[in-house]
């Protein structure tokens, strides 16, 4: 058997808040409650668990493959919350989307800071560079 991602810890300052905003943005279920946790439970099996830190929270960056109706969806709610998006990781380019491998891709942030990434190919895959070519 492979190694498959199971799951993964998104440390934040309130958990409640933080994995409510990722599963409305990304047009989930609603977070469950797990022991200390709050579970956000992604397409194929694998959960952003949102557990609470004191203190300062190190930023990391999340990546969603999505549909293209949900990337409009996920675009949609950018515009009605009035949140800043880019094009790129170093948000060098707001209010823009890109267009890799023939398909689209944002960034935005979470309350705590990490970066949320939606894209409709995945990077670099057989199926985009198809779609290139």
């Amino acid at each position: 058997m492979s190694a498959l991602l199971n799951h993964t810890i998104v440390w934040c300052r309130d958990r409640d808040t933080s994995a409510a905003f990722t599963a409305d943005m990304l047009g989930l279920p609603p977070p469950r409650r797990f022991l200390h946790f709050r579970v956000v439970e992604l397409g194929n099996g694998v959960s952003l668990d949102f557990m609470e830190k004191e203190g300062e929270v190190a930023r990391q960056h999340y990546a969603f493959l999505v549909e293209e109706s949900e990337f409009d969806a996920v675009m949609m709610r950018l515009n009605e919350r009035g949140l800043t998006f880019w094009a790129d990781p170093a948000r060098s380019r707001p209010g823009e989307i890109n267009r890799h491998w023939g398909g689209r891709g944002v960034y935005f942030e979470d309350p705590d800071g990490h970066l949320l990434e939606a894209i409709t190919r995945p990077y670099g895959s057989e199926e985009a560079l198809r779609a290139e070519g």
